[in-house]
């Protein structure tokens, strides 16, 4: 397949072996990537220069899932490499395919090795760290960092506070965001996210008060994060400025269906349900992400009929909708007392859309059912359920609630004993069974269940709520 090769590599012949890797890197077609390797490696030509082990890893990341982790796994081990690039690429290429040990293998061999860490590796060798859920690797490398000087960089401490943030150490990701001295957008927005997650939303904002004190801009991103902070505070005057400010340095914000359905979630968890309709009616192309946010701003503020109808409609455009459509579907056919259109809705899942019920879906079934006051339906349901499903405390509480509405005291018993098996500490189970036991005089029950709560040692939550006042 090859001719000899000349004592020097001119440019021709280093340009026939890279049209060669990209050749095979778009056919996918490994054997003869192979064959490639080898004749680097028997001639020696890929010692000569990285680009030649560069376009290896990209031509390998090019095949198949379980040729690309093995045959690179198998490159790496052979260490022919001599630059950072290749290996950056290799360790990137573990990090996107969710190998992060495999990842960080890597990245200890090069600092034994000596070969140069730049950003690259570590930014990569830190979001590998952010997957294995362990902050001890990382913290490792945040100490490399700033021995090697590179505390600076504005880009590995973003990188940095988005691992802390993915660790959920969320005090130590704000110290490493307030020690970067020149700080960019990018760095913000993950520290927002972090607030955003750790529902620290008076965290997240103070500091996007900080924005303009600090010059920097908001992109959709930091928008969308504002907007998400704003719905867990419920803080809809600030939400509102948010929205103006989008709309005045935004240039097209119809297209972005991330930012539209925050949008939908602020204004339908505020309650301002037309608002809600109004951008989800602006988006040029709404996908099934909108469509499912506009159906769950409907379900939450019980507007059933409207769910019935969104989701019609949805159907008609050609949407396909996603578990959680049908889950808030499938509920307000419950709310409307439409027990042959939503038991239609759940049997269409498998049918028309190819999706498997969840243990939701078959919580709201018997929601269904109960309400309308059929309970042998519910209880034939649920004796006949798939055993993932019928492991759900949801379930068992749906018929329990059920159970204290329509005074079934025994059926309610043994829900709520399934139930309590499955999550021995549930407070919500033991609530609901004393409301049962209350509404129809069963005292004795109730102080039998009192005392079985206080030797476990529970107690039931204490409510809160949040208000949003005009400064």
């Amino acid at each position: 397949m090859f001719t000899k090769t000349p004592p020097f590599l001119d440019a021709s012949i280093s340009e026939s072996f890279n049209n060669l890797l990209t050749k095979f890197s778009e056919t996918k077609n490994l054997r003869d990537i192979k064959k490639v390797h080898a004749h680097l490696l028997r001639t020696g030509i890929i010692f000569i220069s990285y680009t030649f082990q560069t376009n290896l890893v990209y031509a390998y990341t090019s095949c198949s899932q379980e040729n690309k982790i093995q045959t690179l796994t198998k490159f790496f081990n052979c260490s022919i490499l001599t630059h950072q690039v290749p290996f950056n690429s290799i360790l990137s290429c573990f990090v996107r395919n969710g190998h992060p040990f495999v990842a960080l293998k890597t990245f200890s061999f090069m600092h034994v090795n000596g070969v140069s860490l730049d950003t690259y590796a570590l930014c990569s060798s830190l979001t590998a760290s952010s997957l294995i859920r362990g902050v001890d690797f990382g913290k490792q490398i945040h100490t490399h960092v700033t021995k090697s000087g590179w505390g600076s960089s504005v880009f590995l401490g973003s990188a940095l506070v988005d691992f802390y943030s993915k660790s959920m150490v969320i005090l130590d990701a704000a110290k490493v965001f307030d020690e970067i001295p020149v700080k960019n957008t990018v760095c913000v927005n993950a520290l927002l996210s972090a607030y955003s997650d750790a529902k620290m939303w008076g965290n997240g904002i103070k500091l996007l008060q900080s924005m303009p004190g600090l010059n920097l801009c908001y992109d959709n991103w930091t928008f969308s994060m504002a907007l998400s902070i704003c719905a867990g505070l419920y803080a809809i005057e600030f939400g509102s400025q948010i929205h103006a400010k989008v709309i005045r340095t935004i240039y097209n914000p119809k297209t972005d269906i991330f930012l539209l359905s925050s949008l939908i979630d602020l204004y339908g968890k505020c309650g301002l349900v037309i608002k809600a309709r109004q951008v989800f009616s602006m988006a040029e192309s709404a996908d099934v992400v909108l469509w499912t946010s506009m159906l769950g701003v409907y379900g939450k503020n019980g507007h059933h009929k409207e769910v019935i109808q969104l989701f019609q409609e949805m159907s008609r455009k050609k949407v396909k909708p996603d578990g959680v459509a049908f889950v808030t579907v499938i509920s307000a056919c419950g709310h409307t007392g439409q027990v042959d259109l939503g038991t239609e809705y759940f049997n269409s899942m498998g049918r028309d859309f190819g999706l498997s019920p969840s243990p939701e879906h078959y919580g709201c079934l018997v929601d269904l059912f109960c309400r309308a006051g059929e309970l042998q339906k519910a209880w034939n349901l649920v004796k006949n359920m798939p055993s993932k499903a019928s492991q759900s405390v949801t379930v068992w509480g749906a018929l329990l609630s059920a159970c204290c509405d329509h005074g079934h005291v025994d059926l309610g018993k043994l829900a709520a004993r399934r139930a309590l098996e499955l999550d021995p500490m549930n407070t919500g189970i033991y609530v609901l069974l004393s409301n049962m036991y209350a509404k129809y005089g069963l005292w004795d029950e109730i102080e039998k269940l009192r005392e079985l709560m206080l030797d476990k040692g529970l107690k039931k939550d204490i409510a809160c709520s949040w208000i949003d006042t005009a400064s």
